[in-house]
C-alpha cells in the first residue's frame, strides 16, 4: 500500500466510497465504485462533475433511474462467440440487460426531452427489442423453456401430455379395480425414475405383474411399473429425450443470435455501469445535500459550511475553511475533543470526493484545487510488535510524506510535534512545516503548543485557526475561527470539573511568566472575538431584515406594476374587441343595404304589374262582396223540382239541413236514405230535390278564369298577427304560391313577436316548401324577431 493509499484510508474514503456503492443498482457499478481513485487532471474532475450534476438535474426533472436489470454478461458473450451454448439464466441475464439498455435510452426523451452533458450516453445504447423479447417470450424461467419457442417443441409437448394421459388413464383403471385392492399399499399413482408406477404390498407382488423401480426404507412396498404402462412410459421417455434436444437446438440458434448481436450488448454494459456509477453519484449528492464546488487552477480553497459526509447532517456543525492565497499553512489549536482531527479529516476527505466527480456537503461558492497527493498524518499508530511509541510511530509516517512532498501537495498532520519533550516537539513541529512550505506543498496542522500559536501569528504565509469552546457548558461547539490562536482551557476545565482552588492557583503560579502573559492575551483576545462576533451576528440579522423588508418591498411594486400592466391589457382588448364588433356591424349594414338596393333594382319593374294586378282583384273582390250583399238581403225561396225524386238523387233534409243519397223508394213514396252513416226514412214532402244550379256555376267558372289570367298579383309581405297557427299556414302557403307565380324573389310573414308559437310554426313550414331557397329573421329596422323574411328559389 502506498502511503497516497494509505492516506485515503486514514482519511476514511474507503467508507464513502461504500456509501456511494450502495446507491448503484449493479454488481459491476457497485465493483467499479469501491476502485474508485481520485483524478489529477482538472480537466477529467469537470468532466467527472459535470456528469454527476447533470444526472442529478435528470433525477429531478425524470425520476429515479434503475440499473436493477444490469448483470456482467461479457463472459457469457464471449463463450457465445466462441460456439458455446448458453445457459437459460445466461440468456436471462442478456435480455434483462437489453431490456435495461431499451429503458435507460428512452429515459431523457418524454414530453420534456432534456439536453445534458451526458446524452452522448444514452446515445451510444444499442436497443434491440427484437432479441430481448425472443429471450422474453421462449424462456419462462431460469430451469423452463415456453412451449411457443418452437413450433416442434410445442408438438413434442403435446404428445408428451398426450401420453402422460395414456398412462394415467391405464393406471387408475388399475387402482380403481376392486381385484387389485388388497394388493395395492395405496389408490395413488406416483413416479419413480421418471416412470409412472403404483404402490404395492411386498406380499401381494405376484398379484400386479410388472417392473419394481424402488422400494420403500421399511421394504412394505415396492413401487411397481404394471406391464400396460411399460409401453406408455417408454414413450413418454423418448419424447422427453426428443424435448431434451429440441430444448438444446433452441438454446444454441439463440447462443449464436447472441454471437451475432455480440458487440452491441458488451458496449451497452459497459455504458450502463458507467451510467450506474455516476447516477449513483448523483444520488448520493442528494442525500447528502451536495454540490458540485469551483475548481481552483491557483491553488486556492476554500470550503464554506462544509461538513464531514460520514457525519448525521441534521447534528453536524458547518465550518468554514480557507488555504491558499493568502497563507498556505493553517495551524489550528484548542482544547481535546473540540473539532480539530475532524476539520482536518473534513478537509482531507472533501478534496478527495471532488478530484473522484463526486459532489461536497458544502454550500455553493466553494473553491477547491486539484492536488496531485493528500498525504495524512493522523491517528495513534504505535506498535508493540515494532517497538514504535506514539512519537516514533508518527515521526515514521513524517519522514515518508516530506519524501513524497511537492508542490501541488496537500499534508495534514493532526497533533505534530507531540509525544516528546514540548519543547523539542515545537521546535521539530516549525522545521518540519518549513521544511514543507519551501517544497511548494499545503501544509494544514493541529497542535497545543504555544510555540507554534507564536509561529503562526509571526510568520509570513502562516495563519492561526481555533476551535472554538464554551468553557461554561464544557462543550465545544465545533466551529473553526480562522485567525485566531485557540486555547487549551485546561485550568478552566479542571477548575469546572471541581479540581481544588489552591491546586488550580499554585499551578498558575507555575507556568512561565511569558506563556502566562500570552495565555492572558489570548482569553482577552478571544473575549473581545466573542463580543465582534455577538455585535456582528446582531449587525447580520437587522442587514438580513432589512434585506428582506426591501425585497419584499420591491416584490410589492412589481405586483401592482404587473396588476397595473394586466388592468390596462385587459382594457385595451376589450376597447379593441368593442371597436372590432363596431366595425362588423357596421360592414354588415353597410352590406345589407346594397343586397336591399340591389334587390330593390330587381324588383322594380314587378312592382307596377303586381300593383295593377292587386287593383283588378280588389275591384273583383268588391264585386263578389256585392254579390254575396245581394243574396243576404234577398231572402232565397225554396224553388220547385222541376222533376220527381229519383233512386240515386242528391236531397236536402229539411229539418236539419243535412244533405242525403236516395237509396230506395217505397210505393207510397217514403224514401230510405244515406245521410252520412246514418240511414233514415222521410217522407217525400220533407226532403228537397237538390239540382245543378247552372247560373252559379257559370259566375264561379268565370271568376276562376279571371283569377287565373290575371295571376293573383300580391303584395310583398303578408300579416297573419292574430291567427292561430292552423289557420295561418295556409292562408300563408296561398299567398307563397301566389308570390312565386308573381316572380317575388324577397316576401315578408309578419307574424309578431308574441311567445313565438305562431313564428316555429311559420319556419317550420317553410323548411318543409321546396320553392323556398332560405328564410331569416328581420333585422333592425325590418322588425327584427316579428318578422321573418323569405328568399323563394
Amino acid at each position: 500500500m502506498t502511503l497516497f493509499e494509505k492516506s485515503m484510508k486514514t482519511l476514511e474514503l474507503p467508507l464513502i466510497l461504500e456509501q456511494l456503492a450502495q446507491r448503484a443498482g449493479s454488481e459491476m457499478g457497485k465493483e467499479r465504485i469501491r476502485k474508485l481513485c481520485p483524478s489529477t487532471d482538472i480537466h477529467e474532475v469537470r468532466r467527472l462533475l459535470d456528469e454527476t450534476s447533470a444526472a442529478k438535474k435528470l433525477i429531478g426533472i425524470k425520476g429515479n433511474l434503475s440499473f436493477s436489470g444490469l448483470k456482467d454478461v461479457r463472459l457469457s458473450v464471449h463463450r457465445a462467440e466462441r460456439g458455446g451454448m448458453l445457459n437459460t439464466r445466461e440468456l436471462m441475464d442478456i435480455g434483462a440487460l437489453l431490456r435495461t439498455a431499451r429503458m435507460v435510452q428512452a429515459y431523457p426523451e418524454g414530453d420534456k426531452p432534456v439536453n445534458t452533458c451526458i446524452d452522448y450516453l444514452f446515445n451510444a445504447l444499442h436497443a434491440n427489442k427484437y432479441f430481448e423479447e425472443k429471450i422474453a417470450s421462449s424462456i419462462v424461467g431460469e430451469d423452463e423453456i415456453a412451449d411457443n419457442a418452437s413450433a416442434e417443441l410445442a408438438d413434442i409437448r403435446r404428445h408428451i401430455r398426450v401420453a402422460g394421459e395414456k398412462v394415467r388413464s391405464s393406471l387408475q383403471r388399475i387402482i380403481s379395480s376392486p381385484s387389485y385392492s388388497k394388493a395395492l399399499q395405496e389408490p395413488i399413482i406416483t413416479m419413480r425414475n421418471g416412470r409412472y408406477v403404483v404402490p404395492v404390498r411386498a406380499d401381494h407382488r405376484s398379484a400386479v405383474p410388472g417392473l419394481v423401480h424402488d422400494i420403500s426404507s421399511s421394504g412394505a412396498t415396492l413401487f411397481v411399473e404394471p406391464m400396460a404402462a411399460v409401453q406408455a412410459n417408454n414413450e413418454i421417455h423418448e419424447l422427453m429425450a426428443k424435448e431434451k434436444n429440441e430444448i438444446d437446438r433452441i438454446l444454441m440458434v439463440m447462443s449464436a443470435e447472441a454471437a451475432d448481436f455480440g458487440e452491441d450488448i458488451v458496449a451497452n454494459f459497459n455504458v450502463l455501469t458507467e451510467l450506474d456509477v455516476i447516477f449513483a453519484k448523483a444520488r448520493l449528492s442528494y442525500d447528502q445535500d451536495g454540490g458540485a464546488p469551483e475548481l481552483s487552477e491557483d491553488g486556492t480553497m476554500y470550503l464554506k459550511r462544509a461538513r464531514h459526509p460520514l457525519l448525521p447532517r441534521k447534528t453536524a456543525v458547518p465550518i468554514d475553511v480557507r488555504l491558499g492565497n493568502e497563507f498556505d499553512t493553517l495551524v489550528i489549536t484548542g482544547p481535546n475533543t473540540g473539532g480539530k482531527t475532524v476539520s482536518l479529516k473534513t478537509m482531507g476527505v472533501l478534496c478527495l470526493m471532488t478530484q473522484c466527480g463526486m459532489h461536497i456537503p458544502a454550500s455553493d461558492g466553494s473553491c477547491v484545487p486539484i492536488f496531485s497527493k493528500i498525504l495524512a498524518d493522523i491517528g495513534d499508530e504505535q506498535s508493540i510488535e515494532q517497538s514504535l511509541s506514539t512519537f516514533s510511530s508518527h515521526m515514521v509516517n513524517i519522514v515518508e510524506i516530506l519524501k513524497e512532498c511537492e508542490t501541488n501537495t496537500l499534508l495534514l498532520f493532526d497533533e505534530l510535534g507531540a509525544g516528546t519533550d514540548p519543547v523539542e516537539g515545537a521546535a521539530l513541529a516549525v522545521s518540519i512545516i518549513e521544511h514543507a512550505r519551501n517544497k511548494g506543498a499545503m501544509i494544514c496542522a493541529t497542535t497545543h503548543y504555544a510555540e507554534l500559536k507564536a509561529y503562526a501569528t509571526t510568520a509570513n504565509g502562516v495563519q492561526n485557526a481555533s476551535c472554538e469552546f464554551d468553557v461554561e457548558t464544557l462543550k465545544p461547539t465545533y466551529k473553526l475561527l480562522i485567525g485566531i490562536p485557540g486555547k487549551s482551557n485546561a485550568f478552566a476545565i479542571s477548575s469546572k470539573l471541581g479540581l481544588p482552588d489552591d491546586i488550580i492557583e499554585d499551578a498558575k503560579s507555575r507556568v512561565d511568566s511569558g506563556s502566562a502573559s500570552f495565555e492572558e492575551v489570548l482569553e482577552n483576545l478571544e473575549k473581545t472575538r466573542q463580543k465582534m462576533e455577538g455585535e456582528r451576528l446582531e449587525t447580520r440579522q437587522l442587514l438580513m431584515k432589512a434585506r428582506e423588508d426591501a425585497k419584499a418591498a420591491s416584490d410589492k411594486r412589481v405586483q401592482v406594476d404587473a396588476e397595473r400592466e394586466k388592468v390596462t391589457k385587459v382594457a385595451r382588448h376589450e376597447a379593441e374587441r368593442i371597436l372590432r364588433e363596431a366595425r362588423e356591424a357596421a360592414d354588415e349594414v353597410f352590406r345589407e343595404l346594397d343586397s336591399m338596393r340591389k334587390q330593390a333594382a330587381k324588383d322594380a319593374n314587378w312592382q307596377q304589374v303586381n300593383e295593377a294586378r292587386s287593383q283588378l282583384r280588389r275591384e273583383l273582390n268588391k264585386a263578389e262582396d256585392k254579390l254575396i250583399d245581394h243574396k243576404a238581403a234577398v231572402p232565397e225561396e225554396t224553388p220547385k223540382p222541376t222533376r220527381a225524386i229519383r233512386l240515386g238523387d242528391t236531397v236536402e233534409i229539411l229539418s236539419i239541413g243535412a244533405k242525403a243519397q236516395v237509396l230506395a223508394i217505397s210505393p207510397d213514396r217514403i224514401l230510405t236514405l244515406q245521410a252520412g252513416i246514418m240511414k233514415v226514412t222521410a217522407k217525400e214532402s220533407e226532403v228537397r230535390l237538390i239540382e245543378d244550379n247552372t247560373l252559379k256555376k257559370q259566375v264561379e267558372k268565370y271568376t276562376a278564369s279571371v283569377q287565373q289570367s290575371f295571376g293573383g298579383a300580391v303584395k310583398p309581405e303578408l300579416d297573419i298577427r292574430g291567427m292561430a297557427s292552423d289557420e295561418a299556414v295556409p292562408v300563408m302557403e296561398k299567398f307563397l304560391d301566389s308570390a312565386r307565380l308573381a316572380k317575388l324573389n324577397i316576401v315578408t310573414i309578419i307574424h309578431g313577436k308574441g311567445t313565438g308559437v305562431l313564428r316555429q310554426a311559420v319556419h317550420v313550414n317553410l323548411r318543409r316548401n321546396p320553392h323556398v331557397k332560405s328564410f331569416r329573421l328581420g333585422r333592425y329596422g325590418e322588425g327584427e324577431s316579428g318578422v321573418t323574411v323569405i328568399e323563394l328559389k
